[in-house]
């Protein structure tokens, strides 16, 4: 039994609706292991620059800072999103978020589900067996770097910089994924342009000789987005840095069918972040209909980097269930959807009849 402080920044759009039903499960999880779960919620995104103009408030980085863990939701609206002269942005507030934090690493795994192969827009036989988890380097590069205009404005600059140290840390945590998993390393970059690339690939050989039981293996980002669709399956573990971690990591989440799957862990030195990869979808809001399997599972990856890894299966062993008898929202099954809040019900019912079935 272990009592943790957990974070909870909801955010924006459909963001509560769903950290609210992997709270749900959470719960549950603290009911059957006998744990206690404290939440401390603050405000991030849109919702934060509309009460206090800032997307991260200071009161909401001690909040995290204090944390054993934050749980994520989403953010992002319109009324910023297409303004282009907007001077805050929801997204500076996770951006910073992420640097304040140390969350250098981000971790999206993309596993297929037998019962929805046919959701693919992939062909089954393409799609079938695909199980990859992308590594995504999350405070370097050119979302970091300086940038500008000139003083007329009529031209732009965003500088891309990484050092060897920030390329080992991620490296390193990349390399034991792929020990613990089919064996195999795909570094991402653009070598035959980028300095920045070819750094990169300097760096993972010179680590190679250090994990020799990992198949490593070098591909340039348009061909890795090309093999993606064509051969999915023959990807393993994809280390890459912070924008085509981004991009590729959107493309891979479409293998499964539904962005409403994917969990994601952004992690560092102390406290990490475990969030859903789709973004606000502010016109489902309130409406209850919002797939929150991939919040649940980012929850279940929130277990396991506290260090219940028992009480993290027991989470995807329900969300698994569910899915395997077709209790899901509409993105899955338009003609005997569940609502989102029925789900998040469902799940916390499933974590607590498995796990007290296995007693």
């Amino acid at each position: 039994m272990a009592t943790k402080n957990i974070a909870v920044l909801a955010g924006d759009g459909i963001g509560p609706e769903v950290v609210a039903q992997g709270i749900k499960v959470l719960d549950a999880v603290a009911e059957v292991f006998g744990h206690t779960f404290n939440y401390t919620e603050a405000l991030v995104g849109a919702v934060a620059i509309d009460a206090t103009g800032n997307p991260l408030p200071e009161e909401t980085l001690e909040v995290c800072k204090a944390s054993d863990a934050v749980f994520f939701g989403a953010i992002g609206h319109p009324k910023y999103d297409n303004d282009p002269n907007a001077k805050v942005r929801p997204e500076q507030g996770l951006l910073a978020l992420r640097k304040s934090l140390g969350l250098f690493a981000n971790i999206r795994p993309v596993t297929t589900f037998e019962a929805l192969i046919h959701k693919s827009p992939l062909k089954e036989e393409k799609v079938r067996g695909a199980d990859l988890v992308v590594y995504r380097e999350l405070t370097g590069g050119i979302y970091f770097g300086e940038k500008g205009r000139n003083e007329k404005g009529d031209e732009a600059y965003d500088n891309c910089a990484y050092s060897t140290g920030e390329i080992e840390r991620i490296a390193k945590l990349a390399f034991e994924a792929a020990q613990n998993r089919r064996k195999k390393l795909t570094l991402v970059d653009k070598a035959n342009v980028l300095e920045t690339s070819r750094l990169w690939r300097e760096v993972v050989r010179g680590m190679a000789s250090s994990y020799p039981d990992v198949e490593v293996d070098y591909m340039f980002v348009d061909n890795a987005a090309m093999q993606l669709i064509q051969w999915p399956s023959q990807f393993d573990v994809i280390l890459t840095e912070n924008m085509f971690g981004d991009i590729i990591s959107d493309e891979a989440s479409v293998l499964t069918g539904s962005m409403g799957l994917l969990p994601s862990a952004s992690i560092g030195a102390k406290v990490g972040m475990y969030e859903p990869i789709h973004g606000s979808y502010p016109q489902a809001a309130g409406q209850d209909i919002a797939n929150p399997m991939a919040t649940v599972l980012s929850a279940a990856m929130l277990l396991d980097g506290i260090g219940m890894y028992t009480e993290g299966n027991a989470v995807r062993t329900a969300v698994d269930k569910a899915i395997s008898e077709n209790y899901v929202t509409e993105d899955l099954d338009k003609e005997a959807a569940k609502k989102c809040s029925e789900v998040g019900d469902y799940l916390a019912e499933l974590v607590k009849a498995n796990v007290q079935e296995s007693i």
